[in-house]
């Protein structure tokens, strides 16, 4: 893992990413310590699926709510 300051990755980004393209874990430090770290990008091996998770659903999700909470929220029942 290669350590750079802030200094160095503003003027070489261009070449750091092309090495963290390649592979290789590149970490940004300030005042020697380090504060972020650039990591190759790997995409998701599974495209998602929208509709595919399962969800449960309380059946009296649209129920109306009792007088004392719709009061909590300045709702005259």
């Amino acid at each position: 893992m290669k350590t750079v300051n802030v200094h160095h990755a503003k003027t070489h980004l261009s070449r750091l990413l092309e090495q963290v393209a390649a592979g290789e874990d590149v970490v940004i430090a300030k005042s020697g310590k380090p504060v972020a770290r650039l990591i190759p990008f790997k995409p998701s091996e599974e495209p998602r699926r929208p509709g595919s998770m399962k969800i449960w659903i309380a059946d009296d999700f649209d129920a109306p709510l009792p007088a004392d909470m719709l009061r909590e929220f300045g709702i005259d029942p």
